[in-house]
């Protein structure tokens, strides 16, 4: 009744307390509806596994992205002159190193743009000088 009501295949395994097996299929082939039910159940394993497995691999780089966050969090309020609290000696003569090349690339850089500066108005005040002729 269940096969017809729902249009579905049946398959239906009973031991009794004896032992003894009775087995009812609504296609009288047990063996197709095990074996569906085989791959069903495997491919439902698999899938379950291989969402899993990823489900780790997104928490395992979300540990490490959020580890290298607060990395650079700490790097950068060092750099602003906070926390140094925590620093030692060595990790501060460190600290004092990188920013003084930081200063020496700013220098240079600014040193640069105004030497471009100056070439620019140079020139331009030559041209205008010409004009004026």
């Amino acid at each position: 009744e269940i096969s017809v009501l729902c249009d579905a295949e049946v398959a239906l395994i009973i031991f009794s307390t004896k032992g003894k097996l009775y087995e009812y299929a609504t296609d009288s082939c047990m063996n197709k509806i095990l074996e569906r039910y085989e791959r069903y159940s495997y491919a439902e394993k698999v899938l379950i596994s291989a969402e899993s497995e990823i489900q780790g691999n997104w928490r395992h780089e979300y540990r490490k992205l959020n580890a290298k966050v607060e990395t650079i969090q700490k790097c950068q309020k060092h750099l602003m002159g906070e926390d140094l609290e925590t620093l030692n000696l060595k990790e501060l003569q460190q600290l004092e190193q990188q920013l003084e090349s930081s200063l020496k690339h700013i220098r240079s850089r600014k040193s640069q743009l105004m030497l471009e500066s100056i070439s620019e108005l140079q020139r331009k005040e030559k041209s205008l000088q010409e004009e004026n002729k």
